[in-house]
């Protein structure tokens, strides 16, 4: 099975060669496509040298500057799309809070359900033990809200680490993904689950960065907190759907 990881990138020059090694020796078929908006630590720059040393396994997307997650991915997922051979799709950080090694386990996943969710709040998972107590309650506070209000039954809805089928991502109505930050991650998650794709939640070790510096923000949390609600009720029509197919 063809696979491939969609890594988007803002200053990550010094994680990306670890990463392309760390991901070449899986015992995987797996094909890198970088989206770097326009790193001025010269991300693009290394990215490229990267895919020259590997030109059947690796792509770079340049854009002009920081537009945003949630476009970084659909348009990764349009250009992964362009090879007929690519049956599934990663959803990966570039900096190693999502380890590599976990992909052969969500490869073998996939087998059985159309999406597996990287999951640091089932049994096995867990977050970086450095991480101070504020942080924890935060990131676990995040998934409750959200899992809460939409009613989706996964235990990390926020996981950025996912491992979809192609034909999952193409059954989506994508071009309605609006959520510019992180809170995409929900958004898309929702819409699996309001058109009953089957999913599954595999434990990870979710490490804070080894390099660089986390791109959070104060303007993504509330962006992500407001965008919830308005989800609920911009995919009702999603979500009745579903239900009808369901009942058939």
């Amino acid at each position: 099975m063809r696979i491939a990881v969609i890594t988007p990138t803002y200053n990550e020059a010094e994680n990306l060669p670890k990463l392309f090694s760390a991901l070449f020796a899986l015992p995987l078929d797996l094909h890198v496509l970088v989206v770097d908006d326009n790193s001025p630590d010269g991300t693009g720059r290394v990215a490229d040298e990267l895919a020259a040393a590997h030109p059947d396994r690796a792509r770079v997307l340049h854009r002009a500057g920081k537009l945003g997650f949630s476009s970084a991915y659909l348009q990764g997922f349009r250009l992964a799309f362009q090879d007929p051979a690519v049956e599934a799709v990663v959803q990966m950080d570039a900096d190693f809070s999502h380890d590599p090694a976990a992909l052969p386990a969500m490869a073998e996943r996939l087998a059985g359900c159309d999406v597996v969710f990287g999951s640091r709040y089932v049994k096995g998972g867990g977050v970086d033990r450095r991480w101070p107590v504020w942080r924890k309650g935060l990131s676990a506070w995040a998934n409750f809200y959200t899992r809460t209000i939409l009613n989706v039954p996964l235990r990390d809805i926020t996981s950025g680490y996912r491992m979809w089928r192609r034909a999952t991502l193409e059954g989506m109505p994508l071009e309605r993904v609006h959520g510019r930050g992180y809170v995409y991650q929900v958004e898309t998650a929702y819409l699996a689950y309001c058109l009953k794709y089957r999913m599954q939640e595999l434990p990870i070790y979710f490490a804070d960065r080894r390099l660089g510096q986390s791109k959070m923000s104060l303007d993504i949390q509330i962006e992500s907190a407001v965008r919830v609600w308005q989800v609920l009720w911009e995919y009702r029509d999603v979500r009745r759907l579903g239900d009808k197919a369901r009942l058939k």
